[in-house]
């Protein structure tokens, strides 16, 4: 990893640079070897498991339907629904693994080589068309397979509670949020997204520094409040005319009150 990346990140955000120290060099390394239809498939295999059983399954299915090797995407359809769940797989994954296999072989989901020549957004895009297969799933390939300098995965719960810990936030921070403060870590999201990680195994430790400075996460409108504001001012009653009957406004912008209608005097209990 380049100092001049940690320089980068330490000058934008002090904060990170504090976790930087902490933790030393960067140790993220891309793997050698990028087989997608296999990157996915074990994905799959891994939804909802532990290591241990989803490496079990996968275990089950290289020996039944690979014959000892992973299976290619050709073996794959060619095997029975029923054989694919006698390695393990829920009917759901099964769906997920067909569907994986076809796009395969419809190259959809390129190989290789032709997944290099992409973008991020078009990786994203070609291979969140599987069944199963979620934009968090991808961003992991673009990290750890494909080696991608600039991607910062929000929706990790890993990112967002190393960021709340190494930020000192009282409260989880929304995806958005962090997104629109890392634009500053850009082009070197993934070295960001890294050293997040660390900041949360410190603080598990026990050893994670304090910031260096307080924060103010940039305010993020969530699709709730716009839907909120958007029925308020739909369900607004209006005259037949279609005026709005809100309170009139005088001409300094400030609302008119409304002439206050007389309260009636209640007697006294002892002269009811």
């Amino acid at each position: 990893m380049s100092q001049d990346i940690l320089t980068h990140l330490s000058e934008v955000d002090p904060v990170l640079g504090g976790v930087i120290r902490a933790v030393g060099p960067c140790l993220l390394e891309p793997q050698a070897d990028c087989h997608p239809f296999q990157t996915l498939a074990r994905a799959i295999a891994h939804q909802q498991l532990n290591g241990t059983a989803a490496n079990t399954i996968l275990g089950r299915l290289i020996a039944s339907c690979g014959q000892g090797q992973f299976p290619t995407p050709q073996r794959v359809l060619a095997s029975s629904a029923e054989s694919l769940r006698a390695a393990g797989f829920s009917f759901a994954k099964v769906a997920a693994l067909r569907d994986l296999a076809e796009k395969t072989v419809a190259a959809v989901v390129p190989d290789a080589a032709a997944l290099r020549q992409l973008s991020d957004a078009e990786i994203i895009e070609r291979l969140t068309q599987v069944r199963g297969i979620g934009r968090w799933t991808v961003e992991m390939l673009l990290i750890f397979q494909l080696g991608r300098p600039d991607v910062l995965p929000v929706d990790d719960f890993g990112v967002q509670a190393g960021f709340r810990a190494a930020y000192g936030l009282a409260r989880m921070p929304r995806p958005k949020a962090i997104a629109a403060w890392g634009e500053r870590w850009s082009p070197y999201r993934s070295t960001a997204a890294w050293y997040l990680w660390r900041a949360l195994e410190l603080k598990r430790l026990g050893t994670l520094p304090l910031p260096l400075m307080r924060i103010r996460l940039p305010r993020v409108k969530t699709r709730l409040k716009k839907a909120r504001s958007s029925a308020r001012r739909a369900a607004r009653p209006t005259t037949s005319a279609g005026i709005s009957s809100a309170r009139p406004r005088r001409s300094d912008g400030r609302s008119r009150a409304r002439p206050r209608r007389a309260r009636r005097s209640r007697a006294p209990a002892s002269r009811r």
